[in-house]
């Protein structure tokens, strides 16, 4: 705009000036070679604007001419550019997609039109394309030659970094993090990556100084970064409790500033705090968190606060605890479990039947096995409290990965991340089912099976039912004459047995047949079977199938269900 400009401005300049001469009238008179020329100060004006124009075209004519084999390889160059980083383009695309086979294409028909060492995105479409191929040893190699380019080193490392995780490989993978962090602090992935190796060392104070430049570089939002720094402070603070209180102590209530919420950063500083004398900044703590998040762990540092202090006097913090959380569980369980300590059971059955009201729990249910053993001795109620607490829900415990852990950590052992711990329940998990196969035997082996192991079968049915007996197939089987069982006779599996009924014990419902003539030291069997089941287990009543019991013409069978 501002030339277009430039350009009209400079039009209308000439033409006042040719304005200017035409309104004042002259003569311009040249004397060369002995002659002498006379025009009019207009004419003068045209002829030499004329020859300013005609020499600046002659001037770019014979520039053109001069400069027109570059001009040429230039065209040629860049169109054969274009060319490549559509190519390259295009393989990216595929590569992307997925297709290897259109993405080495892409590849060769790039570095045929530019050249791989002006282009390095040629030697990224190169080590994707061997991905998608899963050749990975000339992708690791093609990821080690980046790093002698310093504008691919961070490219190179990070597709190291990823190779060594697929491989599992953590302690390469870190290495190969550690360095790019070095280079580029401002990188997620390495920033995250060196912080756990430094969290897994225990190199506290290096992790808090990642956590401040991922901070300062705003890789991270500032919430998310006071919550990894509150974590790495307690976990200094609880590693340096024992030795230097002082130290942990400080570390502790930075950590409960500067993340309220967290639980151990909170009972770590009373402890420091215990130790060093200071019971009454500890108890205000744990006050304050208690009225924000009731936890057991608070109630335990709080109750026991004072070592010298008798079961009473901690059934009395106990109870300052649950006057600053009423009807909630867990300072219901404080009271319930402080009193027990202190014999008194009335209070503490009372406390742990309160708190099965507001939310039932394993934990209670145990705690009232306990109180009940300790108070009457009835074995009957402990077991059925026992098992209440089978079926209960689980007590909330430190889950991280699906692995519950008795106390806090500040990383999984699982993954080693950072703050993954959280205070819930543990998922429930059921277990297979195994249901019981009932196996029939088969004729051959029944035929073998000695008439005194038939006899002795149970009777569940005359069990089960005494009022109105049925006359069994047991007591049929014992009628029968003694005979002699063949020496080798098998035992048949006790999940099953069926037994034939004999043809002179029929059912008198039904008109006796005359039965085939058994063989010499065998019994008469009838072709009708029937089935014993093994008795119920102890605990399990069993069905009554009582629904063809006079049904004529049918036989009757010793059931189960």
């Amino acid at each position: 705009m501002l030339r277009i400009l430039f350009f009209i401005g400079l039009v209308f300049l000439v033409g006042l000036g040719f304005a200017w001469l035409a309104d004042r009238p002259g003569d311009m008179v040249i004397t060369f070679g002995g002659y002498q020329y006379q025009v009019t100060l207009m004419v003068a004006a045209v002829v030499v604007a004329a020859i300013v124009v005609a020499v600046m075209v002659t001037w770019w004519l014979l520039k053109s001419i001069w400069y027109s084999p570059y001009t040429i390889s230039r065209y040629f160059r860049v169109r054969r550019r274009d060319r490549g980083y559509q190519a390259l383009s295009s393989g990216m695309i595929a590569a992307g997609a997925g297709d290897a086979g259109l993405a080495r294409a892409k590849k060769k028909e790039a570095m045929k039109l530019i050249s791989a060492d002006q282009e390095p995105l040629i030697h990224l479409l190169d080590a994707q394309a061997s991905l998608l191929e899963g050749d990975h040893d000339a992708a690791r190699r093609k990821f080690e030659a980046m790093l002698d380019d310093p504008e691919t080193r961070l490219l190179g490392l990070r597709g190291l970094y990823l190779e060594a995780e697929r491989l599992g490989d953590r302690t390469a993978a870190r290495h190969y993090a550690a360095r790019a962090a070095e280079k580029a602090p401002q990188l997620g992935w390495a920033a995250d990556a060196t912080l756990e190796e430094k969290t897994e060392a225990g190199e506290w104070d290096e992790a808090l100084r990642l956590v401040d430049a991922q901070k300062s570089t705003h890789q991270i939002e500032k919430d998310a970064a006071s919550r990894r720094k509150a974590v790495l402070l307690t976990a200094k603070a609880i590693e340096v409790l024992e030795s230097d209180p002082a130290a942990a102590r400080a570390a502790a209530l930075e950590a409960n500033r500067v993340a309220p919420d967290l639980v151990p950063a909170a009972t770590v500083a009373a402890k420091a705090l215990l130790r060093i004398g200071d019971t009454r900044k500890a108890a205000k703590i744990l006050e304050a968190m208690w009225k924000k998040q009731p936890h057991p762990e608070v109630a335990d540092v709080y109750i026991h606060a004072r070592p010298g202090d008798s079961t009473h006097d901690r059934l009395e913090r106990a109870k300052k605890l649950q006057s600053l959380k009423l009807n909630h569980v867990e300072s219901a369980m404080a009271v319930a479990r402080a009193a027990f300590e202190a014999n008194e059971l009335a209070i503490a059955r009372r406390e742990a039947e309160s708190a099965i009201r507001l939310e039932p729990r394993e934990g209670a249910y145990l705690l009232l096995a306990d109180i009940e053993e300790a108070e009457t001795g009835d074995q009957g109620k402990i077991r059925q409290y026992l098992g209440k607490a089978v079926r209960a829900p689980r007590d909330p415990a430190w889950v991280a990965d699906n692995y519950v852990a008795e106390k806090w950590a500040p990383i999984s052992p699982v993954t080693g991340r950072l703050d993954a711990f959280e205070w819930r329940a543990p998922t429930e998990r059921l277990g297979q089912l195994v249901e019981f196969e009932e196996r029939q035997p088969s004729p051959s082996m029944m035929a073998a099976l000695p008439a005194a192991t038939l006899a002795a079968a149970p009777q569940p049915v005359e069990e089960a039912e005494p009022a109105e007996p049925e006359p069994p197939v047991i007591d049929e089987v014992q009628s029968l004459p003694e005979t002699a069982a063949p020496p080798a006779a098998p035992t048949p599996p006790a999940s099953t047995i069926t037994v034939e009924r004999p043809a002179e014990a029929a059912s008198t419902d039904s008109k006796p047949q005359p039965a085939p003539a058994a063989p010499a030291g065998q019994t008469p069997l009838a072709e009708k079977e029937e089935t014993v089941v093994p008795p119920p287990l102890p605990d399990d009543p069993g069905v009554n199938d009582d629904d063809n019991e006079n049904a004529p013409g049918e036989s009757r069978r010793f059931r189960l269900f």
